[in-house]
């Protein structure tokens, strides 16, 4: 429990407001996206400003206090949360504010990826992010950040142009190329290890309406249909994204009826080009097999962004794994057909996102984010609303991974990571680790910042 009299001090600096345990408005704002989460912090700061940062940052600091940093609330282990200790609740903080003439967005450090689609869709632009409008900024950016665009215009940490950070010792800096380059390129990919960023500039790419959709297959299809997907990525152009989806058709509107329930296997299409040259390349699916059902055509960009948020809403139980996969071999292709079977819920998938085109044409050391070889970042999710599922979910997600992991890079996204030990953290990123434990020392040398995917500042 955290001394009244310091909570007393710190909220006598804030322009938000500071909720403690006893308030109404705690219930309610301790809450994160996954319902497998039930920490209780001594106290929430819920910021409006840069100032309400660092002032947070201050008090835990003088006092000894743990503190989390939650920007969108997303994190699979619950990492922006803690319990006993302050939290920085950075989601009032949303604002996005686009120079069309710069093609730059500058985003508040509590923005969703629906803010910034809104905003930089009027200009017909768009930043790398992810597949749902709900995940936070912040996390998203610092742990590298894949998504529909990634084959075209790289990772979301590939056209940061800067970022505005508070610091555990009270310092508030701009990093990039040209400030604080060294701090720069730890925040691509390090995740919130050296501080906290309360805003964020992006670098804007010409996107609109783009041409997707899903493409499904019955779920005895998936060996085949698995192969023909890896062979096929392999020389698709890079305006062409599509992921690859182990899954049960849901009760939404946009499937039939006679559909919903029935496992499947399927793709998710995005294509920037014309309509013309991507019915060129989507017909190559079709006529690998004739699709059991598909809802592929002109869209406009936040609307597929947005196409799963209703499906995966707050407060779900979650548990996820995740790997890095070079080669998508017939063994492993194996080990997806007979885990994919046994999804324990409706909500359960595994999804396999390419990550290869404009990624690949950066060098490992050139960002934080080390793995830039692999084809594919996989995440097997066991999700379901009933917390009694959550030991079903989490046996399957594990077993699955456990089958595949021979397979894989031997290293993952840190955003598709639990909880899982300080050896997967160093495997995950490589050659690169020696260096990020070189700024945690220069930034954080008290790791102030240790709630997350932790990067000990002695390296070990």
């Amino acid at each position: 429990m955290i001394k009244e009299r310091i909570l007393e001090n710190l909220e006598s600096g804030l322009r938000g407001d500071l909720i403690r345990p006893a308030d109404d408005a705690y219930r309610q704002a301790r809450r994160v996206y996954n319902g497998m989460i039930d920490k209780r912090p001594g106290a929430i700061v819920s910021c409006r400003d840069a100032g309400d940062v660092m002032a947070a940052i201050g008090a835990a600091r003088a006092h000894g206090l743990q503190l989390a940093v939650r920007g969108g609330g997303h994190n699979g282990p619950g990492l922006g949360t803690c319990d006993e200790g302050l939290v920085v609740d950075l989601s009032p903080m949303r604002g996005v504010r686009v120079d069309p003439d710069a093609r730059s967005a500058r985003v508040a450090g509590g923005s969703v990826w629906g803010d910034v689609d809104h905003a930089t869709h009027a200009f017909g632009l768009a930043v790398p992010s992810g597949i749902i409008s709900t995940t936070g900024v912040g996390g998203l950016t610092l742990g590298g950040g894949h998504g529909y665009l990634s084959r075209k215009y790289g990772l979301t940490i590939d056209n940061l142009l800067s970022a505005d950070v508070a610091l555990a010792d009270g310092r508030f800096v701009t990093a990039s190329e040209d400030e604080n380059s060294d701090l720069f390129w730890a925040l691509r990919g390090g995740g919130g290890n050296f501080g906290v960023v309360t805003s964020f500039l992006f670098r804007l790419h010409p996107v609109e309406t783009v041409y997707g959709g899903p493409m499904i297959w019955p779920i005895e299809q998936t060996a085949e249909a698995m192969a023909w997907y890896r062979d096929f990525m392999a020389d698709a152009p890079e305006d062409l994204y599509g992921f690859f989806a182990i899954m049960t058709v849901p009760p939404a509107p946009t499937f039939p009826k006679e559909l919903h329930g029935r496992q499947a296997c399927g793709v998710v299409w995005c294509h920037l080009g014309t309509s013309a040259e991507a019915e060129q390349q989507i017909d190559k699916a079709r006529r690998f097999s004739p699709p059991l059902f598909e809802h592929v055509g002109p869209v406009p960009y936040p609307a597929l962004q947005s196409a799963f948020d209703a499906l995966y809403p707050k407060g779900l139980q979650w548990y996820w794994k995740g790997d890095f996969i070079k080669d998508l071999n017939n063994a492993a292709i194996q080990a997806h057909v007979e885990h994919g079977a046994e999804m324990p819920t409706p909500l359960s998938t595994m999804h396999l996102y390419p990550i290869d085109g404009a990624v690949h044409r950066k060098r490992p050391d050139e960002t934080a984010f080390h793995c830039r070889d692999a084809r594919w970042s996989m995440v097997i999710v066991g999700v379901d609303p009933d917390p009694a599922n959550a030991g079903a979910i989490r046996d399957w997600a594990r077993s699955y991974w456990e089958s595949l992991h021979p397979y894989s890079a031997g290293s993952s996204y840190v955003n598709f990571m639990m909880e899982e030990g300080a050896d997967r953290i160093r495997a995950t990123y490589g050659g690169n680790y020696e260096r990020l434990a070189a700024a945690k020392r220069k930034y954080d040398p008290s790791n102030l910042f240790c709630v997350n995917q932790n990067i000990a500042p002695d390296g070990v």
